[in-house]
């Protein structure tokens, strides 16, 4: 009977370690000695990982619907210049947003105010992004983190299904580097270990997305933070126009180190079912041609063709 017990306890003791316990990682830092659970089990760390309205998924664009109503959004105090907190967080290098900055209009229901920002990655500038377009999965993926402005805390607002409103932006390769991304880049050799940080001064928010006209194309749904607790409180909006970064830029995210010392690559939670979702994308673009066109036939004097 000792004998049994004893090889039991032996069995049980491999199957914890090849296993994880309640710490969750990417699919990256998984293997046999490591101590947490990869992507497919995060279910084991919080029952909301398997809801039915989980993000990043595919964004099958033959299939999402036009919504004339997503029209520009509008944004404040994105121009304005401050100095954030950089830390490496042991999963990716999350910046604060310390200053009133927010975003509405598009057909979102209320104004949402900027909290944080972080970037999923993959390895030396492989792709790496959260979310996919058509299948493709871009090199990096940037969330701006925004809660509804009438909640006092992030906590508070992932409570309420339409609490939190998160920004995707993509990037691509470019042949040269985007020097509004000097200072991040810089910082991040600051931050190669996990818990520690620095701070990112002089930045501006809109200095790290695109110009207002290339965000006129996006898409909408309803979704999940991409990291356990997997929270179902999400308006997603994932622009369609990436933000150009050089090789080595996108390779510089790679020196970072998780909190298990292994190097912080592909930092991404695989697409999730849609479970019967609808992604709207926007008719910003078509309501712009729609004008110039009225103008042109009107200067025509077409207009009886309206």
């Amino acid at each position: 009977m000792r004998v049994l017990i004893w090889r039991l306890l032996l069995l049980a003791s491999v199957w914890s370690t090849c296993t994880g316990v309640a710490n969750w990682c990417y699919q990256s830092q998984v293997a046999c000695n490591s101590s947490c659970k990869g992507p497919d089990s995060w279910h084991d760390v919080h029952e909301d990982c398997t809801k039915d309205k989980q993000s990043p998924i595919n964004i099958v664009t033959r299939k999402t619907k036009l919504d004339h109503k997503l029209t520009p959004l509008i944004f404040r105090g994105y121009q304005e210049v401050f100095s954030g907190n950089l830390k490496n967080n042991g999963h990716s290098v999350k910046v604060s947003v310390p200053h009133l900055a927010n975003v509405s209009g598009g057909d979102l229901r209320a104004t949402y105010k900027a909290v944080q920002f972080h970037f999923h990655w993959g390895e030396q500038g492989g792709p790496g992004s959260e979310h996919t377009i058509d299948g493709e999965q871009y090199p990096m993926e940037m969330h701006i983190v925004h809660m509804r402005q009438d909640f006092k805390s992030l906590e508070e607002a992932l409570k309420d299904k339409t609490g939190v409103a998160v920004l995707g932006f993509f990037y691509e390769e470019s042949r040269s580097a985007n020097r509004k991304y000097d200072k991040l880049i810089q910082a991040l050799t600051k931050v190669e270990h996990p818990d520690t940080n620095t701070t990112l001064s002089d930045i501006s928010l809109s200095s790290l997305i695109s110009s207002e006209e290339n965000m006129t194309k996006y898409y909408r749904y309803e979704g999940s933070l991409t990291t356990p607790s997997c929270t179902e409180s999400v308006v997603w909006t994932v622009f369609e126009h990436p933000i150009p970064l050089s090789k080595e830029q996108l390779s510089a995210f790679s020196s970072l180190k998780f909190t298990d010392g292994k190097p912080m690559i592909k930092t991404f939670r695989p697409v999730q079912p849609y479970k019967g979702r609808i992604v709207h994308r926007s008719g910003s673009t078509v309501v712009m041609i729609s004008f110039t066109l009225l103008l042109v036939c009107s200067a025509l004097g077409l207009s009886q063709l309206y």
